[in-house]
């Protein structure tokens, strides 16, 4: 991919009853560094939208939820709408930190990478104090050293909810065809290793707290058998042993 064309900055964050931590998360983005802020709301039951409004997002409603993957995609479809060059993901759940914006921002207009992940997984002591339940850091250590295997990759984890695209990805992606829950974004990684998109990443502090969003064992157990379920598509469609619709670019 080229490096990204000229446009606006703009962050999108998935939102479900994320008002306790909305403000907070917003708060860390440094200012100046980006045009514009959507939150899409997934069919919350607190205040998330009346929080957000009040924080002057670009606020849009799902009347009620749809998934994550769905979610996603109204943010990407809002943002491409609004003349994003850039658009970065965020989870308004404070879990990650709004501080390194710029950063993954610069990455992607400078042209360094096409693809550009939050890794949480610098160390296992730092993972592991920062709250990441031990079972879940050894499915994502498990997870994350199949993919890269699989892939050619060498990525310090898969499975961050902090990314950012340029535009061209954006438009180049096949995402529409995705999954509407979690598996999304590891559907939407895969599909651009397929597309020889260049993907990097950068370490960011792990942050678990009662107000962070993350999935149970069984929505996990779940996730890890679509996620392998989506390499072994990504194999046949490669070795051309079936054409596969989700590897294939948009028009």
């Amino acid at each position: 991919m080229k490096a990204a064309a000229a446009g606006r900055t703009i962050v999108v964050m998935p939102a479900y009853n994320a008002e306790a931590t909305l403000a907070q998360t917003l708060g860390d983005i440094p200012a100046g560094c980006v045009d514009e802020v959507i939150l899409v709301d997934d069919g919350s039951t607190d205040g998330t939208v009346a929080t957000a409004r009040r924080l002057g997002l670009t606020v849009i409603e799902h009347p009620q939820n749809r998934g994550y993957g769905a979610n996603q995609k109204t943010c990407y479809r809002e943002a491409l709408a609004r003349g994003a060059g850039i658009v970065l993901m965020i989870h308004p759940d404070y879990q990650y930190d709004a501080r390194l914006v710029p950063h993954l921002a610069g990455l992607l207009r400078d042209g360094h990478c096409d693809v550009i992940l939050g890794n949480r997984i610098r160390t296992r002591r730092e993972a592991l104090d920062g709250g990441m339940p031990g079972w879940k850091y050894l499915a994502n250590r498990v997870l994350t050293m199949i993919e890269n295997l699989w892939l050619g990759q060498n990525l310090g984890e898969f499975h961050s909810g902090m990314r950012g695209y340029t535009r061209d990805v954006l438009e180049t992606v096949p995402w529409e065809r995705n999954s509407d829950d979690f598996v999304f974004d590891t559907q939407l990684l895969v599909q651009a290793v397929r597309l020889g998109l260049r993907i990097g990443d950068i370490p960011v502090p792990v942050r678990y707290q009662p107000g962070a969003s993350q999935i149970g064992f069984t929505r996990s157990l779940e996730y890890g058998l679509l996620t392998l379920e989506t390499l072994v598509r990504y194999s046949l469609d490669k070795w051309n042993l079936r054409r596969d619709p989700l590897f294939a670019p948009k028009d």
